[in-house]
């Protein structure tokens, strides 16, 4: 008598094959890390800080931010700035002075001359009325980082909400560095990559409108990783607007490797989302960052200005 211990193995039914397309995204597990290891997370004392998703995100309440910060107020803003790589401030309703004067804690601002100005050089402002036509919008990208310094971060305020629609996306590229497959993260580690302010704006543009700074922005290289100034965090630091190339490799292979990288900002576990309200203010850390405006709230009009802040060479 045979014993069910005894019984042969069931044989594994045979699947016909089977593939998906290489370098794509993939289901299943994500490591999501908001700080790197062996950081310090500690709590915060002088405000309350409201997480919005797992590793990107926190609104801060309790500040009024047209007040000067004390020493001890920047430096934990700062911290929140690094752990969270986005803070979002409702209410805020700051003039364009009193922003640039809380951008300016952070360091020199920076002007932008390919972007409308508002009451200052600093300051760009972004006025979409009824009917006009988008642009700069819907694509995720990382700031100017067709300049050998490209931003720091910049500050951010909503000054008229339509109706609906007009968020703003984040994304941790943190977080794309640390889900890559291994193999992919070796290759990038070492590489370098070309941007170049044109492909970002000759999409809005002419040719005569972009002539005159080629010589002012000429194509520049960074690392395709970079290391995060203060948390020594790797991150990865290609963008659709302004990446155009990985240096040493032949046109098709760099196309096809950038495609998988710029696919990593599109994941919904790296992301955060902000439902604005005229008055609310962002602060981000370009360093650690992608960023989409969401362009679904015509014909209604959005109006918002930035300050930014300049940054160092990435490394």
């Amino acid at each position: 008598m045979t014993t069910l211990a005894e019984s042969p193995a069931p044989l594994t039914p045979a699947l016909r094959p089977h593939r998906i397309p290489a370098d794509g995204l993939y289901e299943g597990h994500r490591v999501l890390r908001r700080t790197p290891e062996g950081w310090d997370d500690r709590p915060y004392e002088r405000f309350e800080i409201v997480p919005q998703a797992a590793t990107i995100g926190a609104e801060i309440r309790g500040l009024d931010l047209s007040r000067p910060l004390s020493d001890g107020l920047r430096a934990e803003l700062n911290r929140a700035l690094l752990e969270w790589k986005v803070l979002f401030f409702r209410g805020q309703h700051l003039s364009s002075a009193a922003q640039r004067e809380f951008a300016r804690n952070w360091g020199e601002l920076e002007s932008n001359p390919l972007l409308a100005r508002g009451d200052s050089k600093d300051v760009v402002r972004f006025d979409k009325a009824a009917g006009g036509v988008p642009t700069f919008e819907n694509v995720w990208h990382t700031d100017v980082t067709f300049r050998e310094r490209p931003a720091l971060g910049a500050v951010l305020q909503l000054r008229e909400v339509p109706p609906t629609g007009g968020d703003t996306m984040w994304a941790d590229m943190a977080a794309a560095y640390d889900n890559l497959p291994p193999e992919i993260r070796a290759r990038i580690n070492d590489a370098r990559a070309v941007h170049d302010y044109l492909p970002g704006f000759a999409r809005f543009y002419s040719a005569a409108q972009l002539a005159p700074f080629q010589e002012e922005f000429p194509p520049v290289e960074h690392p395709v990783v970079r290391r995060h100034p203060e948390t020594g965090r790797r991150m990865l630091f290609v963008n659709a607007s302004f990446t155009t190339r990985i240096v040493g490799l032949e046109e098709a292979e760099s196309d096809r490797l950038l495609r998988l990288l710029f696919q990593q900002a599109q994941v919904p576990e790296f992301q955060v989302r902000w439902r604005w309200q005229a008055g609310d203010l962002a602060f981000w850390d370009n360093r650690a960052t992608q960023h989409y405006a969401v362009n679904d709230y015509g014909p209604h009009r959005r109006v918002a200005e930035r300050v930014a802040i300049a940054g160092d060479r990435p490394c």
